[in-house]
């Protein structure tokens, strides 16, 4: 009788892992499939369906949109927008990220929180906040009337939105970085007699290289296709203040569909283009590391 027992409990234990093999080959197959079926219905179906529709009536009615000079206008501005907010939104997320991680002081959470702030809010209501300083019945609009500077409905007010919403993406990846890194190094520098700037741009700078280009480029991403903060304060005129984001409205509110499509698919493909280069860059960081 013990042997028998013992003879079926050996044999359970034998072929149990070879069912649990079984239920965890099947439950991973099952879930990389529901991922790529939730994918290609959220993400691959609308992004065919924007180069389906742009070229739909061939290539020389695609490359007639770009032939217009309010599109060529739209795809200047929004990079001239991008070449600036992007540099200035790197050097306050540097600045930030090292006040907070390296150093204690009061208000420091009420800082991060600052820092958190247009994520969660509204880009139209950011957009909003400029107008109510900005505009001519604003806060400051008076002022700035009275000394020839225009701001809302202008290429300032753009740049000044969609710094706003995009501030926020190279501090916040850059933050944790420098946290989880400590003050080793640093002290060491400082203890073997360099100076702040020297431990910065020799030490600090070195560690967080990739945290901070991953943060410019996700930067630059927002940058390009912001909507809603530069829908506000832009006033929508063609060839001077719209946007690529802005113009493929304008297109397509124009039953302009192949255009307004065209002009989506190159917006597109600088963000492919952005997120092609993340991960060249986080292959190249994990190859080295």
């Amino acid at each position: 009788m013990a042997g028998g027992i013992a003879v079926a409990v050996r044999g359970e234990l034998a072929t149990r892992p070879g069912r649990d093999t079984v239920r965890a080959v099947l439950l991973r197959w099952t879930l990389i499939v529901v991922s790529l079926a939730f994918l290609a219905s959220l993400l691959l179906a609308p992004l065919a369906t924007v180069f389906a529709v742009a070229f739909q009536r061939g290539w020389q009615t695609y490359l007639q949109t770009f032939a217009d000079s309010d599109t060529r206008d739209a795809i200047r501005l929004t990079l001239l927008t991008a070449a600036v907010v992007v540099p200035l939104n790197t050097l306050f997320g540097l600045a930030a990220s090292w006040c907070i991680a390296k150093f204690e002081f009061k208000g420091k959470s009420f800082f991060v929180t600052l820092i958190d702030l247009p994520l969660a809010v509204s880009p139209v209501i950011s957009g909003m906040l400029f107008v109510l300083l900005f505009g001519l019945q604003g806060w400051f609009g008076g002022w700035l009337q009275d000394h020839g500077i225009t701001i809302i409905f202008a290429l300032p007010g753009i740049i000044l939105a969609t710094m706003f919403v995009t501030f926020p993406y190279v501090a916040r990846e850059l933050i944790p970085l420098m946290q989880q890194l400590g003050n080793d190094e640093e002290e060491a520098a400082i203890t073997m007699g360099a100076g702040a700037w020297m431990t910065f741009f020799r030490v600090t700078l070195p560690k967080v290289r990739w945290g901070l280009v991953y943060g410019v480029i996700l930067c630059n991403a927002r940058a390009m296709g912001e909507f809603g903060a530069v829908s506000v304060v832009s006033g929508h005129i063609r060839g001077l203040t719209n946007t690529m984001p802005l113009h493929i409205e304008i297109l397509y509110n124009e039953y302009n569909f192949a255009g307004a499509f065209a002009v989506a698919s190159l917006l597109t493909l600088l963000a492919v283009l952005t997120l092609i280069i993340k991960s060249l860059l986080e292959r190249a960081g994990y190859q080295r590391r």
